[in-house]
């Protein structure tokens, strides 16, 4: 388990942090990674929700399109990381605050695209597996997290 941890982990940051690396990353490479960062996650998500068959009938379609809404939060995020690595070297004190300004609406949209959901899927799991499945969530972003901000530099005052 804590080798397919680490392999998602990296597959999440080359997914994530190549666009920002390199403008010259083609849109089917891009497409490429985000498909293997969605099957490997489903992949986590399975083994750890240890789900009946008859939830996985009901949980999986949902899980489904709730990845569809979020990858849209995603890309807001990538658009944002992307701009801020073709404006590092030159960031003025207005491109640094439309930056946050649109970081913050990714949050947002990330946010409300899992709230959205927690209906849903509280009707195709119990309670401690909707929990678990937030948990679950919370933990991938949060390595997710962790790595992109090892990458990416803090800006200068």
């Amino acid at each position: 388990m804590r080798r397919s941890k680490r392999f998602l982990a990296g597959i999440l940051l080359v997914a994530l942090a190549s666009p920002a690396r390199s403008g010259d990353a083609d849109e089917a490479s891009i497409e490429i990674l985000r498909e293997t960062l969605r099957s490997n996650k489903k992949a986590v998500v399975d083994v750890n929700l240890a789900l009946t068959d008859e939830e996985a009938r009901a949980f999986w379609p949902i899980y489904d399109r709730y990845q569809e809404e979020l990858r849209a939060a995603h890309d807001r995020l990538l658009r944002v990381i992307d701009d801020y690595a073709k404006n590092f070297g030159s960031m003025t004190d207005a491109k640094a605050t439309e930056l946050v300004d649109e970081y913050l609406a990714a949050e947002r949209d990330r946010v409300e695209v899992r709230r959205a959901f927690r209906q849903p899927i509280a009707e195709a799991l119990p309670g401690r597996k909707l929990m678990r499945f937030y948990q679950i969530e919370n933990k991938i972003d949060a390595v997710l997290r962790y790595e992109l901000a090892a990458t990416i530099p803090v800006v200068q005052p």
